[in-house]
């Protein structure tokens, strides 16, 4: 792997922490992501928004290789997961895999380990001290608020509970970057605060995220960027007060007057 040193650009700065360039995605006929490009510096907060099918899904999907993208580039630190359409090695994904963690709306925490299980099996299987990783697992609880639920399961948990589990699960990999996909949309309003507030604390701690989000005065209040997508594309992006209050494209400016009526 290159060095800091060689990561390095011209200018001296260290490169973005995720890069992507000109990627593009279809399923079949249909085109879902269409010449995307973006990049997420370290301790930002970027917040993609737009209308349900504009990909920002896919597209996350996409930068932590669930799916495989047709096209274009994806780098973390300058190095290339993706070049030209064509990927690193399934050893060099696998170093890529371990910089990221990944939040679903659905939590997808395993029903038949308990809460201190499915926070504690991924960094074990990766051959970090077991009373290690259970220190820092009761860490992350505390700082979820689920202290005395180590041995519950999944079923015994609220919706927020369970969603507050996942993101311990990922911090527990200790990655460089957090994906959020929706991690709200399963919720009632309740509980989208309490696991808004904890995305919050994270912002406040620099923690780097990606986060699709339906949200939008969480977006606007948390965000470094937001990004608009729509038909695959991405149409606005920039500093949320501008995107936010002074839209430039129609069809962010529609968009917003929907959930401004909601």
């Amino acid at each position: 792997m290159a060095d800091e040193k060689n990561r390095q650009t011209e200018s001296g700065a260290l490169p973005s922490i995720l890069s992507i360039r000109s990627l593009e995605k279809s399923f079949g006929s249909l085109s879902v992501l269409k010449d995307i490009s973006l990049s997420v510096d370290r301790g930002n907060v970027v917040s993609i928004i737009g209308p349900s099918g504009s990909g920002k899904s896919t597209l996350l999907r996409c930068a932590s290789f669930l799916e495989f993208a047709d096209g274009g580039d994806i780098l973390y630190d300058g190095q290339y997961a993706l070049r030209d359409g064509v990927y690193a090695s399934k050893a060099e994904l696998n170093r890529f895999r371990t910089r990221f963690g990944l939040v679903f709306q659905n939590f997808q925490l395993f029903p038949h380990y308990s809460v201190m299980k499915n926070i504690t099996e991924a960094p074990i299987l990766h051959g970090e001290d077991k009373e290690e990783v259970r220190e820092r697992a009761a860490s992350l609880m505390r700082k979820m608020g689920l202290e005395g639920k180590e041995n519950a399961y999944p079923y015994q948990l609220s919706g927020g509970q369970q969603q507050r589990v996942a993101i311990a699960r990922a911090l527990a990999m200790k990655p460089e970057i957090l994906y959020f996909d929706e991690p709200t949309s399963a919720l009632d309003p309740e509980l989208t605060g309490e696991v808004l507030k904890v995305i919050r604390q994270l912002a406040e701690e620099k923690m780097t995220m990606v986060v699709v989000t339906h949200e939008m005065p969480f977006a606007k209040a948390v965000s470094n960027r937001v990004i608009f997508m729509a038909g695959g594309v991405i149409v606005e992006q920039g500093d949320p007060l501008a995107v936010f209050d002074d839209p430039q494209e129609e069809r962010t400016k529609q968009f917003l007057r929907v959930f401004e009526r909601t």
